[in-house]
């Protein structure tokens, strides 16, 4: 797999590419936006400074965002405030390491991610709900109808879908969707299910088709001709 490291500072960049090479990743870098770009074919992950001395990172990760096979992202970022961390998740990163940080550390967020990010790789379709996500594309329906999702909701839609009838802890979601050490509540995934389900119906899908099982966490239902709607607590 290929990895490009987007960063401005010679000692970090370099000691980054060298702990990669080591774990036997291709490297590219990058000290500016505008070589980030050039670099950006068959990478399999970004690891983006968000501070760069042509613009903003994030500028970047909204981009990637857009296109139908994006890689994943780790955002570097001396900002360590909640704000910021939430921030850069939502905005797409898959994972978000403040500076300083050792090598071993990222080198395990860089596994982590990719181990996740190869997981989503096959199409996952229900037999029964014609519902479909494909994270080649990033597209998602319902009966034929595109649904327009965020990336979360999309990652949520997929890891319930993949593993149809399985109940998916909060904690579970966060881990698949966030990672770990993240300030992620589970306050956010109600949010982000409460969105999802209202996206579904009025896509004409069935209105029970995500469940929440009460005391657990939530399913894509397994049973054919759901149609009880769902309960929005636990």
């Amino acid at each position: 797999m290929k990895v490009l490291v987007v960063e401005d500072e010679p000692a970090i960049r370099e000691s980054l590419a060298y702990s990669l090479k080591r774990e036997g990743y291709a490297v590219e870098v990058a000290a500016t936006l505008a070589e980030a770009e050039e670099k950006l074919t068959d990478v399999a992950l970004v690891i983006l400074d968000l501070m760069l001395p042509d613009g903003s990172g994030f500028d970047l990760l909204v981009g990637l965002r857009r296109r139908p096979r994006a890689p994943a992202v780790i955002v570097l970022s001396s900002r360590d405030s909640e704000a910021d961390r939430v921030a850069g998740l939502e905005t797409g990163a898959d994972d978000y390491i403040v500076k300083p940080f050792s090598p071993r550390e990222v080198m395990a967020r860089v596994r982590a991610v990719l181990r996740r990010s190869s997981a989503a790789t096959e199409v996952a379709t229900t037999p029964v709900i014609p519902l479909t996500t494909d994270p080649e594309t990033r597209r998602a329906s319902v009966s034929g109808v595109a649904l327009e999702l965020t990336r979360v909701e999309f990652d949520l839609l997929h890891c319930m879908l993949t593993a149809r009838g399985r109940v998916f802890t909060r904690a579970q979601l966060i881990e698949r969707l966030w990672g770990d050490n993240f300030a992620i509540t589970d306050r956010t995934v109600d949010s982000h299910v409460k969105a999802l389900r209202r996206k579904v119906a009025d896509a004409g899908g069935a209105p029970g088709l995500i469940e929440t099982v009460r005391g657990v966490g939530y399913r894509v239902s397994d049973s054919e001709g759901v149609s009880v709607e769902p309960s929005e607590g636990l």
